[in-house]
């Protein structure tokens, strides 16, 4: 059995749904301040929009665009202590449609200089070392082997990079593809060999290392970095192969998963968003690809279960008969937490 120490995943992560009023539109119910806010239109086509607490508020980008970041007045207008308050952006507040977001706690804020190879920059970032989650926003000094400290204290699995200043793809860094290897999150390619993302570097304790490439780290440009480290009951980054059949791959997670992302990383695919809110039973976990503006689809793609998911579809973004797929999830609770209380399936 896997044991954690975050006996409240909803502590550090949660899923939110909301109706839209199309004018300021204060969203509650989060349970803390989410200093990573993702959120998407689920009725009708719409891109995701995705907001953070260093950055700041009016500020956002698309993981359906490969767009640099938009300052807009009407979108995530604050960050507050149960949720944020938006504007009235159409694709994150359409009146009547319905919506969901993501939400991530960091908190722990400061700044410092960037170290390794090539000229010293400055950095601001904010985290939270016990689920293993920090928002690091740098400046790119163009030298390969220039470190980005990340402050979790532990090699980070998942991490997502983008350029803040230009119109350039969403760097993905996935523990089972290794340093090696990059995938653009905005795009349906399939993860590619590059030494000029990572540096072939795998991320150590503290700090993540670059290559040379303008998608992480063009002189003195400016960029965003969320870095996850996996925690036991509570987060995990893997991958599995999958089936090609409805009754699909079992993965283990050792927690009965809130939010799963995948995609194919053998070859091309969507990167379909699955959670536990928007329908609340298996045999009807809607999905929505993060790489696309399209409205949720009903396509059962995971039954979520008390200590992971099994795939249940035959589509070739989730469970292709021998292709392998990569994912990150979120725990809706631990298997067994400190206070010994298990979770249950659905």
């Amino acid at each position: 059995m896997a044991y954690t120490t975050i006996n409240k995943s909803t502590d550090y992560f949660n899923t939110n749904l909301y109706t839209g009023n199309s004018g300021e539109l204060a969203i509650t119910g989060v349970g803390f301040q989410p200093d990573f806010w993702w959120g998407k239109k689920r009725s009708a086509a719409g891109s995701h929009v995705l907001a953070n607490a260093v950055s700041g508020a009016n500020k956002f980008l698309y993981t359906d665009a490969n767009l640099a970041e938009t300052t807009y007045n009407e979108a995530v207008k604050s960050f507050d202590s149960d949720g944020v308050t938006i504007g009235t952006a159409g694709d994150i507040n359409g009146n009547g449609l319905d919506f969901v977001s993501w939400n991530w706690k960091a908190g722990t804020t400061g700044s410092g200089n960037t170290t390794g190879s090539g000229d010293s920059k400055a950095y601001s970032y904010s985290v939270n070392t016990t689920p293993g989650f920090s928002i690091i926003k740098y400046i790119g000094n163009g030298t390969t082997n220039h470190t980005i400290p990340h402050h979790l204290g532990v090699s980070p699995e998942w991490i997502l990079v983008k350029d803040l200043d230009a119109a350039t793809n969403w760097q993905m860094y996935h523990v089972s593809l290794g340093n090696t290897y990059t995938t653009e999150i905005n795009i349906q390619n399939a993860p590619f060999q590059s030494s000029s993302r990572w540096s072939n570097t795998t991320p150590s304790s503290t700090v993540v290392t670059l290559g040379n490439g303008n998608n992480t780290n063009n002189n003195n440009t400016n960029y965003i970095m969320f870095a996850f480290a996996a925690k036991t009951g509570y987060s995990k980054f893997g991958s599995y192969t999958g089936n090609g059949n409805t009754d699909g791959t079992f993965v283990y997670t050792g927690f009965k998963p809130a939010f799963i992302m995948a995609r194919k990383s053998s070859s091309t695919g969507n990167l379909v968003l699955v959670d536990t809110k928007r329908d609340g039973y298996n045999g009807a976990n809607d999905t929505l690809s993060a790489n696309t503006t399209d409205a949720e689809s009903g396509g059962n793609r995971f039954d979520i279960l008390s200590n992971g998911f099994k795939a249940r579809s035959t589509s070739s973004y989730s469970n292709s008969s021998g292709d392998t797929f990569i994912y990150m999830a979120f725990a809706a609770a631990p298997l067994v937490g400190t206070n010994n209380i298990p979770c249950t399936a659905r």
